[in-house]
């Protein structure tokens, strides 16, 4: 089982005393967002180079830890035109230096057809699929140029927010150099989630096999809205969601999101056991 965490969600100050925890607790990976974790140091456009690449690569390489995903989430359809094109140049820029962090993945969700990124029924018609389809298809022909895999997330709150929507996305989109982030919660709703196993092995059967990493969170029903828990405090079927990762994802790499302090560690127990029972 290969399992890690995103690095911000783990408060430590600087970078080795991160890669220093994410060791202690047994992981083996991480999804690394630069600005997030690395706050102290500019990571605005135009500043990586391949010598900060390396040094953070050969950090997390030496505890034996692997940059499973470069995590550079961007508005890929902004309304504003100018904030849209920095989002899209940062993200190349990441996929540019993804080989000197030793990463083969770059990965985003979809966007908004708002500034902010919200729950909207706007996002779900067609000219806001049209214009993902253009942002990812651009992002991927950089990927290409480099050996890189673009790694797009499904979610709701985002034009591409179902798993007939993600084949479609990936049959307008023909290449191997873009795959699939899956998070199971980022596709339920108050109105689905009791459908959730329907839902899961619908998104193993459209596209299990571009699968590249798979995300770990859950979830809780509080006022009738669904809100995110520590792994193994929520509703979420990880009987299933395990069974088919060791069927058909044999040691995809398993990153634990939305789960804090004082609750990896009991997260990371409940993981192993879910997925040794699977």
């Amino acid at each position: 089982m290969n399992l890690g965490i995103r690095g911000h969600d783990i408060e430590k100050n600087g970078l080795e005393e991160l890669v220093e925890e994410i060791e202690k607790k047994g992981l083996t990976s991480v999804q690394l967002a630069l600005s997030k974790s690395l706050n102290y140091v500019n990571t605005d456009l135009g500043s990586l180079s391949p010598g900060l690449a390396h040094y953070v690569g050969s950090t997390f390489q030496k505890h034996g830890i692997q940059i499973a995903v470069l995590g550079c989430y961007i508005n890929m359809i902004h309304p504003d035109k100018v904030e849209r094109r920095k989002g899209l140049e940062r993200f190349k820029e990441h996929i540019r230096y993804a080989r000197d962090f030793g990463c083969s993945i770059v990965g985003t969700e979809t966007g908004n057809v708002n500034a902010e990124i919200f729950y909207t029924t706007e996002n779900f018609k067609e000219e806001p699929f049209q214009e993902v389809v253009e942002s990812v298809r651009e992002l991927v022909e950089e990927a290409e140029k480099f050996g890189v895999i673009v790694g797009i997330e499904a979610g709701v709150n985002h034009p591409i927010y179902s798993s007939k929507v993600m084949k479609r996305l990936l049959d307008c989109v023909n290449s191997n150099n873009l795959q699939v982030i899956f998070d199971p919660v980022n596709l339920l709703t108050i109105d689905n989630y009791k459908e959730q196993n329907e839902i899961f092995e619908e998104a193993f059967n459209l596209f299990g096999d571009r699968m590249v990493i798979l995300h770990a969170k859950d979830f809780i029903v509080e006022d009738q809205m669904l809100k995110p828990a520590a792994v193994g405090k929520g509703l979420l079927n990880y009987d299933l969601v395990m069974k088919l990762i060791k069927e058909k994802k044999p040691f995809i790499n398993i990153l634990m999101e939305d789960t804090q302090e004082p609750f990896i560690d009991e997260s990371i127990v409940f993981l192993r056991e879910k997925y040794n029972q699977g």
